[in-house]
C-alpha cells in the first residue's frame, strides 16, 4: 500500500498521475467555450436579421440625424441619471403610453422636464422626431423649448423647460389652485393664440399643430402661456389649402371637417382653438358624459348657447361676470369669436391671426377701460360730450396701455393661485400620455399629467 501510495504521489507531482483527466477537463472547457461563442454569434446575426431589432437600429440612426441636423444639444446619459436620481419613482410626474416625465435639476441646478421615451412602435419614433425637428426650427416666447437630448441607451430622451404651474386645463378644472380670474385667462388666451399664428403665418411651411388642448398650454411662473406637445404636428403646403391626412387629435377638440374629409388646414387649429376659448368662459370640461345627451361635447353645448344669445348660462360663475361692464362685455366678444372658429365649414371660420389681433384688442380695452373709469375727467362727462373725441380718445389710451405692458398686472385674487419656489417642483411641466377617459385624450394624442414630486 505504501509502495502504491508512493507511486501515486511521484505520479501526480510529476504530471503524469491523472494527465488524461486533467486534458479532458481544459478540453471540455474549451469545446464549452467555443460552443458558447458559437451560439452567441448565431443568436446575435438572428437578431440582426429581424426586422425589430433592424427598425431599432434605423429608428435610432434617424433621430440622431433630426438631433444633429437641428443641432440640438446632446446631454450625457449619466447626466440625465443623475438629475432624476436615476430615474427615481419620487423624481416621476407621470408614464403614459410613450414614456415618463422626470422632473430633474441639471448641474446648474436648473429645474428641467426629461421625457423618456420608450420603443413601442413606429408612432414614438415619429413623435420624438417631430419634437426635434419643429421645437428645433420654431422660436417664440408662448413656444415650450427644447433644450437637448439624450439617445445613448436604447430609449430617446427629450429635455424641455421646466413648466412649474402646470397646465391650463389644471387650473380650469380646479385641479391646481381656486380658480384664474377673466383677466389672467384672456391674457392666456391671447398668448397662446400668438403662437399658433406664428406657426400658421410666420413660418414657412406652415406648422398645423393638430393638439390644440388646454392641457397642451403650460403655464410658467407667472402663468405666462407656452404651448407645448408638437407629435402629432405636421407641415402645411404653402400651395395648397390643406393636406390629406389621417385624423388624428383629441375627442371635443378635433375639427369635424377634418374628421369627415380627412383635410387638415389651419383652420382645424382654429377649431381646438375655439373649444379652448369655450373652456377659458366655462371651465366645463370637454367631453362630459354626464351632461345631457345633446350636451356631452361642450362644442355643441357652446355652439347651442351662444347662438341664442344665452351664453350667461354657461358663463364660469367664479368670473363674476356681472362684477363690471368690462367683464361681462369682454366675455361675451370672446363668446362670439368662439362661436366663429366653431363654424362647420372652415371658409367660415377666421384665420388665428385674426383671432390673435382680436383677442389683443378685447385684452388692452381693459386698460383703456379702467383709465377711463379712474379718469376725473371721465367721471363728469354726460353722454353727450362722447363720440368722435371719446373714440380717439379710448384709441389713444389704448396704445399708451399696450405699450406700457404687454402683459396685465395679477390681480389680488390671483395670488393664491401663484406657485412658491417650494411648489417649483410639484407639477408636470410636459405632456405625456395619459390613460384615456371621457374627458381626456384619445391614446393617440398627449395630456399632461398632475402627479406631484414628493
Amino acid at each position: 500500500m505504501l509502495a502504491a501510495s508512493d507511486c501515486n504521489s511521484k505520479n501526480y507531482l510529476s504530471g503524469r498521475c491523472g494527465g488524461t483527466k486533467v486534458g479532458a477537463l481544459v478540453g471540455g472547457l474549451i469545446a464549452g467555450a467555443s460552443i458558447v461563442t458559437v451560439l452567441a454569434l448565431i443568436c446575435y446575426c438572428i437578431r440582426r436579421r429581424s426586422p425589430s431589432f433592424r427598425n431599432q437600429l434605423n429608428a435610432k440612426r434617424l433621430l440622431f440625424q433630426a438631433a444633429g441636423n437641428s443641432s440640438v444639444p446632446f446631454y450625457p446619459y449619466k447626466e440625465i441619471e443623475r438629475a432624476t436620481c436615476y430615474f427615481s419613482e419620487k423624481q416621476r410626474l407621470g408614464t403614459g403610453a410613450y414614456g415618463t416625465v422626470y422632473a430633474g435639476k441639471l448641474h446648474n441646478d436648473e429645474w428641467v422636464a426629461i421625457k423618456r421615451f420608450r420603443y413601442r412602435d413606429t408612432d414614438s419614433i415619429d413623435q420624438v422626431m417631430n419634437e426635434i425637428k419643429l421645437l428645433s426650427s420654431v422660436s417664440h416666447p408662448n413656444l415650450v423649448r427644447l433644450l437637448g437630448c439624450c439617445i445613448q441607451e436604447g430609449e430617446p430622451i427629450l429635455v424641455y423647460e421646466f413648466m412649474p404651474n402646470g397646465t391650463l386645463s389644471q387650473h380650469l378644472q380646479r385641479e391646481r389652485g381656486s380658480g384664474l380670474p377673466w383677466t389672467i385667462r384672456l391674457t392666456i388666451a391671447t398668448e397662446t393664440a400668438r403662437a399658433i399664428a406664428y406657426l400658421h403665418s410666420v413660418m414657412n411651411p406652415p406648422i398645423y399643430h393638430r393638439d390644440i388642448k388646454s392641457s397642451n398650454i403650460l403655464l410658467d411662473f407667472n402663468f405666462k402661456s407656452k404651448v407645448a406637445d408638437f407629435g402629432l404636428s405636421r407641415l402645411g403646403m404653402t400651395e395648397s389649402s390643406h393636406i390629406s391626412t389621417a385624423p388624428q387629435g383629441t375627442p371635443g377638440y378635433l375639427d369635424p371637417q377634418y374628421h369627415q374629409y380627412f383635410h387638415l388646414s389651419d383652420k382645424s387649429d382654429v377649431y381646438s382653438f375655439g373649444v379652448v376659448l369655450v373652456e377659458i368662459i366655462t371651465a366645463l370640461k370637454v367631453v362630459d358624459f354626464s351632461r345631457p345627451h345633446s350636451e356631452v361635447n361642450l362644442a355643441a353645448l357652446a355652439i347651442d348657447r351662444i347662438g341664442r344669445g344665452c351664453v350667461d348660462e354657461i358663463i364660469d360663475p367664479y368670473l363674476e361676470p356681472n362684477r363690471d361692464a368690462w367683464t361681462l362685455s369682454s366675455i361675451h366678444n370672446v363668446a362670439e369669436l368662439a362661436f366663429r372658429c366653431l363654424a362647420f365649414h372652415r371658409d367660415m371660420r377666421p384665420t388665428m391671426t385674426e383671432v390673435a389681433e382680436e383677442l389683443e384688442h378685447i385684452r388692452v380695452s381693459s386698460w383703456a377701460s379702467n383709465i377711463f373709469m379712474a379718469s376725473p375727467q371721465a367721471s363728469c362727462c354726460s353722454s353727450s360730450d362722447f363720440g368722435s373725441e371719446r373714440s380717439l380718445g379710448s384709441s389713444m389710451m389704448i396704445k399708451k396701455a399696450a405699450a406700457r405692458s404687454q402683459r396685465l398686472i395679477v390681480p389680488a385674487k390671483a395670488v393664491d393661485c401663484l406657485a412658491t419656489l417650494d411648489e417649483v417642483k410639484d407639477s408636470s411641466p410636459v405632456s405625456v400620455q395619459d390613460p384615456w377617459l371621457s374627458e381626456q385624450s384619445s391614446p393617440s394624442t398627449n395630456s399632461l399629467l398632475g402627479n406631484v414630486v414628493q
